[in-house]
């Protein structure tokens, strides 16, 4: 178990670091004397954050990156290392999604969706895990979801991506738990950050509005888990119930989730 209870003078790098929970971990880590890398395709975005990181006195780069392209990350963690020296953290968390039945869904969209995703998490970790082991020492954080370990019906591609992230990340877990590098699986339920436009709000089940938490608290609960050594989280902790319902009953856990999500949504179309 390695806990990390201390981010003075260590390096952290997080994509999807423009909005949402990137944006407000790379705030926090900065906060804690982290130096701190940001990733994403919106510049424009990433320097809005890095001037916030700034004006508290913090140590930042910005990098520019489009994670799905395989070139782009290994030449911008080279950047990374360049200026930071070696890469303590390593949060992969960008990502996106999309929300509509499988057969609906244009094949080149769902293709981008696994890139990004997935393989840029898989080109990112493989980019910088190597200097981790060499030395002994870091930090792996996934930011999955709980769609990595539920399936949720019209979201077939970013389930998939999910699911294999999650699988991506247990493994390492275990490969590395003797070379000093510690992974960090997060599962989020529904969070309410710019990822849901309003075509995933329309579609949403009434249960996943409900159930909706801000992005604050996933971070929370990430530095937490950190500290505490966790392998893996999910936020909230009432959702892991459901872990064990389709472990024991699937068939009723089944019905309950084509009821709440299949069901739901076309019992207010109806009504609307």
């Amino acid at each position: 178990m390695s806990r990390l209870t201390s981010y003075a003078g260590k390096s952290a790098l997080i994509t999807g670091a423009s909005s949402g929970i990137g944006r407000l971990l790379a705030l926090r880590l900065s906060r804690a004397g982290a130096r701190v890398a940001l990733v994403a395709r919106r510049e424009s975005e990433l320097r809005n954050v890095a001037r916030e990181i700034e004006s508290g006195g913090g140590e930042v780069l910005v990098l520019p990156c489009d994670v799905a392209d395989r070139a782009e990350v290994f030449a911008c963690a080279a950047r990374a290392v360049a200026r930071l020296g070696d890469v303590d953290i390593l949060v992969n968390n960008a990502g996106y999604g999309h929300h509509r039945p499988f057969l609906d869904w244009e094949l080149d969209d769902m293709e981008r969706m696994l890139r990004v995703n997935f393989l840029g998490t898989l080109y990112w970790t493989k980019a910088l895990l190597p200097q981790m082991v060499e030395r002994g020492a870091g930090w792996l954080v996934f930011v999955a979801s709980v769609a990595g370990k539920l399936a949720v019906p019209d979201e077939s591609a970013y389930v998939a991506s999910k699911f294999a992230m999650v699988g991506l990340a247990e493994t390492l877990s275990i490969e590395l738990e003797d070379h000093g590098v510690h992974v960090l699986t997060v599962c989020p339920g529904t969070v309410n950050t710019p990822f849901f436009d309003s075509e995933a709000l329309e579609r949403m089940p009434p249960v996943a509005r409900r159930m909706m938490i801000d992005p604050d608290t996933v971070v929370t609960a990430t530095l937490d888990a950190l500290a505490r050594g966790h392998h893996e989280i999910t936020v909230p902790r009432m959702i892991g119930a459901g872990y064990v319902v389709r472990a024991v009953a699937p068939a009723f856990m089944r019905r309950r989730t084509k009821r709440t999500t299949i069901g739901a949504v076309a019992q207010r179309r109806t009504s609307s």
